[in-house]
């Protein structure tokens, strides 16, 4: 297995940001650590520096419009890895406490507006950590993580080599994964009827019973430093 490389995972969430200006002024920089890191093997590198130099390529408001295009038109590639898991139930509120409760125990706070389950934001709690600790947390979401490269894939985006990388990291294996058809954006982002559940998916009805989710709190960022 390849050393985990916390520069890579820091690279890697900014690649995965909005490509605004900032980020574009950092290419160089960012491809020159992508180059020289042994964190990745070939693949994994080659697919990186690929991404960087199509990045830089790319005329700046395409790239911003593409980057719009992939990521935030639908649940499938959403970078925010809860809706993938719980959509917009009252599960994925839980799980987001829970989760910035981690990050702030290892001294990490969030921008504003920032939510703790945006990848960009995981990776860069991953390099603050031990490397078995980032590890182990990157591979509790191999299976979400397979599920967008699938979705990339599909589209043929390069970002996907992001998604691989991460996967690397992890000391996981890109996974096939079988998709289901994606829903029309309209559909997806329905607003429920008024009084009629907080949600259009994963919430129960007034009046329904109400599941309890219990969570447990010695996660993977037991031993996280300050």
């Amino acid at each position: 297995m390849k050393p985990f490389d916390a520069r890579i995972c820091l690279a890697l969430a900014r690649l995965l940001a909005y490509p605004g200006d900032e980020l574009r002024a950092s290419l160089a920089p960012l491809r020159d650590c992508i180059a020289h890191s042994r964190a990745l093997g070939d693949d994994g590198r080659d697919g990186l520096l690929a991404l960087v130099d199509g990045m830089r390529q790319r005329d700046p408001y395409e790239l911003e419009a593409g980057y719009v295009d992939t990521f935030d038109r639908g649940r499938a590639t959403a970078l925010h890895l809860f809706e993938h898991v719980h959509g917009d139930s009252r599960e994925r509120g839980q799980a987001l406490v829970d989760l910035l409760r981690m990050y702030e125990a290892a001294g990490l706070a969030l921008g504003p507006g920032e939510l703790p389950d945006y990848l960009p934001v995981v990776l860069e709690f991953a390099a603050t950590q031990p490397a078995p600790t980032a590890r182990a947390f990157l591979a509790e979401m191999a299976h979400i993580l397979n599920a967008v490269h699938a979705a990339l894939a599909q589209r043929h985006s390069p970002y996907r080599a992001a998604i691989a990388a991460v996967l690397e990291l992890a000391g996981e294996r890109v996974e096939p994964v079988r998709l289901p058809p994606e829903e029309p954006l309209d559909e997806a982002w329905a607003e429920p009827p008024a009084f009629d559940g907080c949600a259009t998916r994963g919430q129960d009805k007034p009046g329904a019973p109400q599941p309890i989710h219990f969570v447990r709190r010695d996660g993977p960022a037991t031993g996280a430093r300050s």
